[in-house]
């Protein structure tokens, strides 16, 4: 896991989400404070650790490294799971298939939280398999590291639920069930306080989409596997990791912990999005190491069934139990079946049935590390405004956050004129910076010739309008009163040139002069 993180891990530009990540972890922890009442409450704790990270060298590796580092852990605790909660190879070859997994590898290479929220849920899950057997003396450790992990992304106290089904199913004893509920009362009153801040900055979530069958499909492929070779395998496997669900009593098995992970934090969250929409994927990754347990535990039986059949060969011989070749040789000595004969053998061919999904799917994870498979290259787009564009040159960004571009790479905008910037965004304690009134964002226009517009691909889109009124009398002045000039496109930006319409010569409807390049 550590080797593919690393992997293209300095592809060459940030997307959107992640320039948050950059330009909010550079800003003075009071500023950070600051920001974290109006907005992104959720994602706090993970901007102070980031702060310190980024203090020692702010770049887009140190960025992402923190990511790689607990994807690698993550995949430690899954095999570590697996050894607990069933043999060493099942552990190994959970392990490996949680690694190879492009979806677990797209978010280890990404400077958000996901992943480190993925390592805290599996290191939680792990610490509740000990606890059971332990009589409840490591419940302490395991309410800090889910406090921990609720407080990097608050959807992940999902996890209380799928550790119920868990407790459920291995009908553990009222004393277990005690010592689970008080860690899980103490981190559901600890995480609190986010709650009620984060319920007040709901509206960040307008953008999401209510979920279909068509999600849970996606997420289902994206959790088995998204090639079809891979995803079919991994559920004939999942599906016989399932025959030992249910144990004896006060007994976890590995089917009773990894289906209740990875099916009930999405499914629940699914089902609340019918009412406020909440669900994306990557709110969920850290149920994805519920999926190569299943599948390793379906292997596992499959290894099982061939050491047997391969032990009743070497008893049987062609005359039967008693006859020549049968359990007594030649010798007189009797033939024992050892099943370590074939363990090793089994192991094996497990760990290559892994390294032939990894090359199964290694166009999908070659494709991941390149910048153009992210939403947006906001390092292209910068190179592209500083051919462009001159010191002191109007310019405006459609809608505000459009603005990322710059604070994330501000060489390309070095001079500019933003002409609906009324405050910065550290000094005003937003995201993106604090913007003018429609009627002065008018007045600022009233005097320009000519527009530069940096602008998402949906500003192209005649049906989009947006709900911030600023935004709107930007885009209500530019399409009334300027012609489009020229354009350049890149992924989700476009950066447009526009004229005055009085000035602009020849007919209004002149095509656009698409620059020659590489895009």
């Amino acid at each position: 896991m550590l080797a593919l993180g690393l992997w293209g891990l300095d592809r060459g530009g940030m997307w959107r989400d992640e320039a948050v990540t950059f330009q909010v972890a550079r800003r003075t922890v009071p500023q950070i404070w600051r920001l974290l009442h109006g907005v992104d409450a959720v994602h706090g704790l993970y901007y102070l650790l980031m702060h310190a990270v980024l203090a020692l060298h702010p770049g887009e590796v140190l960025l992402r490294l923190p990511s790689v580092c607990a994807a690698a852990l993550a995949t430690g605790l899954v095999a570590a799971l697996g050894t607990r909660l069933a043999r060493p190879r099942v552990g190994l070859w959970a392990g490996l298939l949680y690694a190879v997994t492009p979806m677990v590898g797209h978010y280890a290479q990404e400077g958000r939280s996901y992943a480190l929220v993925a390592a805290g849920a599996a290191g939680a899950t792990l610490l509740l398999v000990r606890a059971v057997p332990a009589g409840g003396r490591t419940w302490w450790a395991y309410g800090a590291v889910l406090g921990v992990t609720c407080w990097l992304h608050e959807l992940a106290v999902l996890l209380l639920l799928a550790h119920a089904g868990t407790l459920a199913l291995a009908r553990v004893p009222a004393g277990v069930w005690r010592g689970w509920g008080r860690a899980a009362g103490a981190v559901t009153l600890a995480l609190l306080p986010m709650v009620v801040v984060s319920h007040a900055q709901s509206a960040q979530l307008a953008w999401v989409r209510e979920p279909t069958m068509e999600t849970a499909g996606a997420l289902l492929r994206e959790f088995a596997g998204p090639t079809s070779g891979v995803y079919w395998a991994c559920l004939a496997l999942a599906a016989l990791g399932l025959t030992g669900l249910v144990g004896g009593r006060g007994e976890v098995t590995c089917a009773g912990v990894a289906l209740p992970l990875a099916v009930v934090p999405p499914t629940v969250l699914m089902l609340a999005s019918r009412l406020t929409p909440l669900y994306v994927d990557r709110y969920v990754l850290y149920a994805l190491a519920g999926a190569p347990l299943l599948v390793a535990a379906g292997a596992d039986r499959v290894a099982e069934l061939l050491g047997r059949t391969g032990r009743t060969s070497r008893t049987t011989g062609p005359l039967g139990p008693l006859g020549p070749l049968g359990p007594l040789g030649p010798l007189g000595r009797v033939r024992p079946g050892n099943p370590r004969v074939r363990s090793p053998l089994l192991t094996l061919a497990g760990v290559l049935a892994v390294a032939l999904a990894f090359v199964h799917q290694l166009p999908v994870l070659r494709q991941d590390r390149s910048p153009d498979h992210r939403p947006d290259n906001l390092a292209a787009m910068s190179t592209d405004a500083a051919r462009e564009l001159r010191p002191g040159d109007p310019v405006l960004f459609l809608p505000s956050h459009a603005r990322s571009t710059a604070l994330a790479y501000p060489a390309g905008f070095r001079g500019i004129r933003d002409v609906a910037l009324a405050a910065g965004a550290p000094a005003s304690g937003t995201l993106y910076g604090r913007e003018v009134d429609p009627d002065l964002l008018c007045r600022r226009l009233a005097g320009l010739d000519r527009v530069w517009v940096v602008a998402e691909r949906r500003f192209a889109r005649s049906p989009w309008y947006p709900g911030d009124p600023t935004d709107r009398a930007k885009l209500d002045v530019v399409r009334d009163r300027f012609a489009l000039r020229e354009e350049r496109a890149r992924d989700g930006v476009v950066l447009r040139l526009y004229v005055r319409r009085t000035l602009a010569t020849g007919s209004l409807t002149r095509p656009v002069r698409l620059r020659p390049g590489r895009w």
